[in-house]
C-alpha cells in the first residue's frame, strides 16, 4: 500500500524557512521521481518542483531561488526547503507521485498518489 506522509509545515514570518518532509512507503521509492505541490486558498492546485531518480530537479518558476527540493532514497524520505517566505506562499503543501522514474505531478490527474499535505502559514 503506497502511503506518503508529509510533516514540517507550520507559521513562519515572511523572510523566514521551513523545510518539508515527506515520508514514503510501499513502493519502490529510488525509481521513482517525486513532486511537491501546493495549493493556496481559493487557487488551484500548483506543482512546484519535482526530483528525478537521480537527484535532478524541475521546478516552476515560482520555486527558483527560493525552495529546494532533495531525497534521502535510504530513508525514503523527500524533502522541500523553502527560504525567503513571502505571505503568497501561504498553501497546503503535498507530496504526490506516480510511482514512476519521469512523471510530474503537475495536476491531481497526473499522478496516482498522493499525501494528505502540510499547512505552510507565512504571517507576521
Amino acid at each position: 500500500q503506497v502511503q506518503l506522509v508529509e510533516s514540517g509545515g507550520g507559521l513562519v514570518q515572511p523572510g523566514g524557512s521551513l523545510k518539508l518532509s515527506c515520508s514514503a512507503s510501499g513502493f519502490f521509492f529510488e525509481q521513482s521521481a517525486m513532486t511537491w505541490a501546493r495549493q493556496a486558498p481559493g487557487k488551484g492546485l500548483e506543482g512546484v518542483t519535482t526530483i528525478f531518480r537521480d537527484g535532478t530537479a524541475l521546478s516552476a518558476d515560482s520555486a527558483h531561488g527560493r525552495f529546494t527540493i532533495s531525497r534521502d532514497n535510504a530513508k525514503k524520505t523527500v524533502y522541500l526547503q523553502l527560504n525567503f517566505l513571502a505571505p503568497e506562499a501561504r498553501a497546503r503543501y503535498y507530496c504526490a507521485t506516480a510511482v514512476l522514474p519521469l512523471n510530474t505531478c503537475r495536476k491531481r490527474a497526473d499522478c496516482r498518489y498522493w499525501g494528505q499535505g502540510t499547512q505552510v502559514t507565512v504571517s507576521s
